[in-house]
């Protein structure tokens, strides 16, 4: 019997038409990104094929890192090697990226007036974080968590909720999926972390010789930023650990 269909209701239309524009240029541009079929375009809402299956566990992180690695590389030789990561970035059909770099001060900004960040020093000192990561080959952003991946029961991978993209180093959005699955199941094995930056790098490489030279140090550093942008939701959604303050006090490489 086959699933009825979902659909998606959005705050307004210019949100909707976002997140369509979206959906339709990883459909273009990251192939190997697999995403429900999108039946039916509302003023308000999205009506796309319902996926049934499980979220990413962590014993999957290496099938998913090939797969970010493939996606990113793609997305890489088709569009986004013109990008810059200090810009927003727009396309032909009025699709627009937010930058990494802007968009990422606010946010850490955010962390600083809320608390996560104790002190005028803590904030400057993840700015010089961010800052430093901020260098290419660079990818899209896609909130790589494991609840917007679907595990099928035939073992394929399904990304969902790409309503929002921004443009990100290559190895961002793989260290988000990792921080993600710390928050959820606890600390990751360092060796799977490893295993995990080899797959995604050797299939990024793939479609660009230039492309999977993100390392372990950039890995951390990233998982640095993401320890603390994720700090308010520890508690919430699922998210029942904390990242280690370690990952908070790494220097990019």
């Amino acid at each position: 019997m086959t699933a009825p269909p979902f659909t998606k209701h959005y705050v307004t239309p210019e949100r909707a038409a976002g997140a369509v524009r979206h959906y339709r240029w990883i459909n273009e541009h990251a192939k190997p990104l697999r995403q429900p079929v999108l039946y039916t375009v509302g003023p308000d809402s999205l009506t796309f094929e319902r996926i049934e299956g499980r979220c990413v566990r962590p014993e999957d992180l290496p099938r998913v890192a090939e797969l970010l690695g493939h996606a990113h590389g793609a997305a890489w030789a088709s569009d986004l090697h013109s990008a810059s990561l200090d810009t927003p970035h727009h396309f032909q059909d009025g699709t627009t990226f937010d930058d990494y770099l802007g968009l990422r001060k606010l946010a850490l900004q955010r962390r600083h007036v809320q608390g996560y960040l104790p002190n005028k020093a803590a904030l400057h000192a993840m700015f010089g974080l961010l800052e430093a990561t901020a260098q290419g080959p660079w990818a899209f952003y896609k909130d790589s968590n494991p609840r917007n991946f679907i595990v099928t029961s035939t073992q394929d991978i399904v990304a969902v909720d790409t309503d929002d993209l921004s443009l990100a180093p290559m190895g961002y959005d793989l260290a988000k999926l990792i921080a993600t699955l710390h928050l959820t199941y606890g600390p990751l094995m360092d060796q799977a972390v490893t295993t995990a930056l080899l797959a995604y790098s050797a299939a990024a490489q793939r479609h660009d010789a230039r492309l999977g030279t993100t390392d372990r140090g950039q890995l951390d550093s990233f998982l640095g930023l993401h320890a603390v942008l994720t700090a308010p939701y520890v508690g919430r959604n699922g998210y029942r650990y904390s990242l280690p303050l370690r990952f908070s006090h790494r220097g990019a490489s």
